[in-house]
């Protein structure tokens, strides 16, 4: 069965918006790592993420699931992440591991009240921009892990 190749684990590896990323439980389907966001509110810790390649992976598109708790509109409480990117609609084949991890880095980088799991948090960044800052930022405090050193 097609899995992801080497190249694109070490390519991933080697990203910069992640850390630590490796086939759980020697599992090449499911990857597992640290994202790591440049902006505020989120920007203060990291963000565990797993990674899924379907069996018939390329043709089908990975799920990606957060598995640290986060206050984002497109995330929901499960740690499913609404990433247009993934739905078979958009899907290319040739789309790489990386690519997927990167739209998903920009999309918590730049919450999108259109891009909505949590309508109740899409609501609250639409309306109180601050409001939405203060409480993600105080959610991030409690459950992010540590920043790994660089």
């Amino acid at each position: 069965l097609p899995t992801p190749s080497p190249q694109e684990l070490e390519e991933t590896r080697r990203w910069q918006g992640a850390r630590d990323v490796r086939p759980l439980d020697g599992n090449v389907r499911r990857w597992g790592g640290l994202l790591l966001p440049n902006n505020p509110p989120y920007n203060t810790g990291a963000f565990r993420f797993e990674l899924t390649f379907s069996p018939n992976h390329p043709l089908e598109p990975p799920r990606a699931t957060l598995r640290t708790p986060i206050y984002h509109p497109s995330v929901d409480l499960e740690g499913r992440v609404c990433q247009p990117l993934t739905t078979h609609v958009h899907w290319e084949p040739t789309t790489r591991a990386i690519q997927v991890l990167q739209d998903l880095l920009l999309q918590l980088d730049s919450p999108d009240p259109q891009r909505v799991l949590r309508p109740d948090v899409a609501r609250e960044l639409r309306e109180r921009p601050e409001e939405f800052r203060r409480r993600a930022q105080e959610h991030t405090r409690l459950h992010a892990e540590p920043r790994p050193e660089p």
